[in-house]
């Protein structure tokens, strides 16, 4: 019989999409109020490949990722979800707005791959906790990445990917400067 193992940490990344400076700013440093550090900041990208945000957030999405420093244990996803979506619903009511203005996607990266937390059910999501689902976005295949049939499109992006690629390097040395701490 196989005994089960802890999960290796994870590194936490964060996607943030809004239309709006002030609510990137807030959001981050909220983020960093709960997790910590960030480690790596992504290139502010256009969020135009799909309109899926636009009746709640406006027209002129950008998207930006962070990593953080701090690693966490994989089974607390959905529990970061929940807190980050309780955090676009606190900067909402600080700014005054009746509608969505920012949306915060927490996930976890691992050394083969990276999964999103969503409360969207889909085939091919995995039920976590609280009404979170794990989304398998991407597979890692030594210094690429691997997509998927379910892989939304804004990931396929070389921009994205290249970021993913950075934050993986910089984890997986923290990964080997873990293991030469712990004999």
């Amino acid at each position: 019989m196989a005994e089960a193992k802890p999960f290796a940490l994870a590194k936490l990344v964060v996607g943030l999409i809004s239309s709006r400076d002030i609510c990137f700013e807030r959001a981050e440093e909220a983020l960093k109020t709960l997790y910590g550090a960030v480690e790596l900041k992504s290139p502010l990208f256009a969020f135009d490949l799909t309109d899926y945000y636009e009746k709640q957030m406006g027209k002129d999405l950008k998207r930006i990722f962070l990593s953080f420093v701090d690693l966490v244990p994989p089974e607390k996803l959905s529990s970061i979800k929940v807190q980050t979506n309780e955090l676009e619903e606190k900067i909402r009511q600080g700014l005054g707005e009746k509608l969505r203005v920012v949306n915060i996607d927490p996930g976890i990266l691992t050394t083969s791959a990276l999964i999103m937390a969503t409360a969207k059910d889909f085939s091919h999501r995995i039920p976590l906790a609280q009404g979170i689902y794990a989304h398998l976005e991407f597979l890692f295949a030594k210094n690429a990445i691997r997509i998927l049939d379910w892989t939304y499109p804004d990931f396929k992006q070389e921009g994205y990917q290249k970021f993913f690629l950075d934050v993986r390097r910089t984890y997986l040395d923290q990964v080997k400067q873990l293991t030469k701490e712990r004999p």
